[in-house]
C-alpha cells in the first residue's frame, strides 16, 4: 500500500477488509512505534494495536508525549504492567513504521513531525490527517471500541489484561455511558467484560484520589465562578493539565450546571477543558467558535472539548498583555 488516504473509509468497507489493508501496510522487518497522550482509552487502543501486529512485526513499542501523573491512570498502568516509555526515549531512526491511536497529527506539536502509516481515532477528522491507512468514527465514545472491532474482526481472544485495558477505557471514555457513544460501544464494553478482571478495574477507580488531589478541590472551589448556567474555574499556573479534567468533571456534578469549564496555565500554553451536559451544547464546536481564532488547537466531542492556546499568541493579540483569566471569562460571555 503506497497511496496516503486523504479520508477516512467509507461505511461499505467491512471490518475484514479493513484488517487486511491494516496488515498489508507492514511487513515482518518493520519496528512499528505507537505514539500516544497517554489517558486509558489511548493506552488500551495502542496495547489492542500491538497485538494485532504480534509476529506481524519485528517490534512494537508504545511511546506516550505527556507526564502520567494521575493517580487512577498510575494505578491502570502498575495494575495492567503496561510497557510503554515517554517520547523522550524515542530514538526515530530505530522505528520504520508509525502509528498514532486516539488522536490525530493536529492534536499536539509532538506528533506533527512523525510520518504516519497508520491512524485509527475517533476525535473529528482532521484535512491534515493522511496516511497509509485511516480510520476514524468520530461517533464512537471511545477509540477502545474500534480496537475491540478489529480484534473480533481478526478472531483474536483478548487475554485479561488486554481486555481489562479495553474494557477500561471505554468505560471511562464514556463516562459510564453518560457522554455520547453507540451501540457499538456497548457491544464491545459487554463482549469484553467476560474477560475482564473486575477486581483490577474497582482497585483502579478507588486509586483516584490522593492528597495533592484534594487541596487541587480546595482551590478550585475557592474560586468558582457560576456564569449562567456555566461552572468555571481558572486554575492559575498547574503542574499537569489532567487536573483540569478531573476539575472539569467534578463541577459537572453541580445541579447548577449544565457547562463546566476549567482552565489553566501549562508549558506557556493556556488550556481549556469543557464539559456540556444540555440538549443543545457542543462543547467540540463550542472549543472551536471561542477559542480557534485564539491560535493553538481547539475541539472534542459534543459532550468534551479541549483547547490550547500558546501564551505568546494571547499577548500578541492583547498587544503585550494577556490574563488567561480573563481571556476565558471573556469567551464564556458569548457562549449563548
Amino acid at each position: 500500500m503506497n497511496s496516503l488516504m486523504d479520508h477516512p473509509f467509507a461505511k461499505s468497507i467491512t471490518l475484514k477488509e479493513k484488517c487486511k489493508r491494516l496488515l498489508s501496510v507492514v511487513d515482518t522487518e518493520d519496528t512499528l512505534g505507537i505514539l500516544i497522550n497517554a489517558d486509558p482509552d489511548a493506552m488500551a487502543s495502542a496495547l489492542a494495536l500491538k497485538r494485532i501486529f504480534w509476529r506481524k512485526v519485528r517490534k512494537a513499542e508504545i511511546y506516550h508525549i505527556n507526564t502520567i501523573q494521575r493517580a487512577d491512570n498510575l494505578a491502570f498502568i502498575k495494575s495492567l504492567r503496561i510497557d510503554q516509555k515517554h517520547i523522550r526515549h524515542l530514538k526515530p531512526s530505530k522505528i520504520t513504521k508509525w502509528a498514532i491511536v486516539d488522536s490525530q497529527p493536529h492534536h499536539h506539536e509532538k506528533f506533527k513531525n512523525h510520518p504516519f502509516d497508520i491512524i485509527i481515532d475517533h476525535h473529528p477528522a482532521a484535512p491534515s490527517s493522511k496516511a497509509h491507512f485511516v480510520d476514524i468514527k468520530e461517533d464512537y465514545g471511545a477509540n477502545a471500541t474500534i480496537m475491540t472491532e478489529y480484534l473480533r474482526a481478526s478472531r483474536i481472544k483478548p487475554a485479561p489484561r488486554l481486555a481489562t485495558a479495553l474494557f477500561y477505557g471505554i468505560k471511562t471514555d464514556t463516562d459510564n455511558f453518560v457522554r455520547e457513544s453507540l451501540p457499538n460501544d456497548i457491544n464491545a464494553f459487554r463482549y469484553l467484560y467476560r474477560f475482564t478482571n473486575m477486581n483490577i478495574i474497582k482497585k483502579i477507580e478507588s486509586s483516584e484520589m490522593t492528597k495533592k488531589t484534594l487541596d487541587s478541590y480546595r482551590f478550585a472551589m475557592d474560586r468558582l465562578k457560576i456564569i449562567r448556567d456555566i461552572a468555571f474555574v481558572h486554575m492559575g499556573e498547574i503542574d499537569n493539565p489532567d487536573i483540569l479534567v478531573i476539575i472539569a468533571d467534578f463541577h459537572m456534578k453541580l445541579a447548577e450546571a449544565t457547562w463546566s469549564i476549567a482552565s489553566g496555565v501549562y508549558d506557556e500554553k493556556l488550556i481549556v477543558i469543557l464539559r456540556n451536559a444540555g440538549f443543545r451544547g457542543d462543547a467540540g464546536k463550542t472549543a472551536v467558535k471561542l477559542f480557534g481564532p485564539l491560535g493553538g488547537s481547539a475541539g472534542g466531542h459534543k459532550g468534551a472539548a479541549r483547547a490550547e492556546i500558546p501564551l505568546e499568541e494571547l499577548m500578541k493579540q492583547n498587544k503585550g498583555r494577556s490574563d488567561p483569566d480573563q481571556v476565558v471569562q471573556k469567551a464564556l460571555r458569548d457562549l449563548k
